[in-house]
């Protein structure tokens, strides 16, 4: 395979940089991206994690951070490029249907995240993807203004029907049955990858991307390479320039040997 001209790669971390089974970054991926940076490629994160639950693979050294999906893009030295929150207006209408209906759902800010109605299946995923449960959601102390992304514990079936009702002026992803990641209108990876093209002076063309789940697809589609791990959802691996294979097997070492990059 002929060596394209990337000059930014963009990496997901669960299930892409981290192995759901180890919980750590592979020594061949560790390596491939010291030979990357080494080459002056740029390495974004980008995920649908909150900016303050990143810091055990900050370590690696990337050159940027695409948080909340999108909403919220640092550099390595915290220079804040973008921040989008969801409209208000979702944020209360999620409250008051809270009050009325079974419901469970986590707010991201900037600052904290909270969660209501911890089920034991959620407990389950926060341990799945190894974080803490986080504090429940005081409804009386909400800044409605400050959400950057919620996450909404319900099954695909009942996604459109919600969003239309209570969330309208919001976009929903997700990378697993459980729940759909909820962000501002329109707001997806995609948008990141933008802010930090424009920001190094770097074009689509010469862009790459790895990820795995829903919340990744707008950012495969976007990037001139888009890889999905071999551990990808099927719907990810039908829209994605290339299909490697999974976390557990050295598939991003494997895809960037395959495209001659390192």
């Amino acid at each position: 395979m002929q060596n394209p001209s990337v000059k930014a790669i963009f990496f997901d971390i669960d299930g892409t940089l981290l192995s759901f089974k180890t919980h750590k970054v592979a020594d061949t991926t560790e390596k491939a991206i010291s030979e990357l940076q080494a080459k002056g490629i740029k390495i974004i994160l980008s995920t649908g994690r909150s900016i303050n639950s990143i810091d055990h693979v900050k370590y690696l050294n990337f050159d940027g951070y695409i948080t909340f999906n999108g909403g919220y893009c640092v550099t390595k030295d915290e220079e804040l490029l973008f921040k989008q929150c969801i409209d208000a207006d979702d944020i209360r209408r999620i409250l008051a249907y809270a009050k009325e209906n079974s419901l469970s759902f986590s707010f991201m800010s900037e600052k904290e995240i909270g969660i209501y109605d911890v089920t034991p299946e959620i407990a389950g995923m926060y341990a799945h993807v190894n974080l803490p449960v986080p504090p429940i959601i005081d409804f009386d102390k909400v800044d409605v203004t400050s959400v950057l992304q919620t996450n909404i514990f319900l099954g695909p079936e009942q996604e459109s029907a919600f969003m239309a009702a209570v969330m309208p002026n919001s976009t929903a992803s997700r990378w697993t049955p459980l729940f759909a990641d909820v962000n501002a209108k329109n707001q997806s990876k995609k948008v990141g990858i933008d802010v930090f093209c424009k920001y190094f002076g770097i074009d689509l063309t010469e862009t790459m991307a790895f990820g795995d789940g829903g919340n990744d697809i707008e950012m495969l589609k976007h990037v001139q390479i888009g890889v999905a791990m071999g551990n990808a959802n099927p719907e990810v691996k039908a829209i994605a320039n290339y299909v490697t294979d999974d976390v557990d097997s050295d598939g991003i070492w494997n895809a960037l040997k395959h495209f001659e990059i390192i």
